[in-house]
């Protein structure tokens, strides 16, 4: 059963965690989650929901890190480069855009 990440954040706030949120913003061509999809990710990298999956997921929550302690917000953006096929992107073909914020 999938859990409401927004739910998650609200209680992960309440316990005393700090947590980031990633929203899906923008998409373009074929992508794994549609704009609103959230990921919601606390201090210690624990996270839940999806707003792509694999590498790019794994990224979203390196970012979020910096951005739970900094509080600046950032917009992230994944697509497929095959100049840059070492740099994480999307397999799909697709790009997207994700806002990741502090909450609390």
């Amino acid at each position: 059963m999938l859990h409401d990440p927004l739910t998650i954040a609200e209680r992960w706030i309440g316990e005393g965690r700090n947590v980031a949120i990633a929203t899906v913003i923008e998409t373009w061509g074929s992508a794994p989650r549609p704009v609103g999809s959230h990921l919601v990710i606390d201090g210690d990298g624990n996270f839940e929901g999806s707003v792509s999956g694999g590498c790019v997921e794994g990224a979203v929550v390196a970012e979020a890190g910096d951005i739970i302690e900094t509080g600046a917000p950032r917009v992230l953006e994944f697509g497929v480069a095959d100049e840059t096929a070492w740099q994480v992107g999307l397999s799909c073909g697709g790009t997207i855009r994700v806002y990741v914020e502090r909450l609390g």
